[in-house]
């Protein structure tokens, strides 16, 4: 079993519905209490990867690989794949 969501950093509340406004993907805001994205070490647009004990495996960056392009999707897919083993 898997599952997507997003996690917006702390700071970045004001576009949070406009985001989610027709979407079904879930999003989290981080806090700065909690601070996942400083705990992870995020990069804007990153996929953070975790496996099903949740543990980080991975990170993939929209930014430096644009999904448009076919190869940086099925990239994408086989991390995501491979993170469920």
């Amino acid at each position: 079993m898997y599952a997507l969501l997003g996690v917006n950093g702390a700071g970045y509340e004001a576009t949070n519905a406009s985001f989610v406004q027709g979407q079904t993907l879930p999003l989290l805001q981080d806090t700065a209490a909690v601070n996942v994205w400083g705990r992870w070490a995020v990069t804007y647009r990153d996929v953070v990867i975790l496996n099903a004990e949740n543990v980080k495996v991975g990170v993939y960056n929209l930014t430096e690989h644009d999904l448009s392009v076919e190869s940086n999707r099925d990239a994408l897919k086989a991390l995501l794949r491979g993170a469920q083993r």
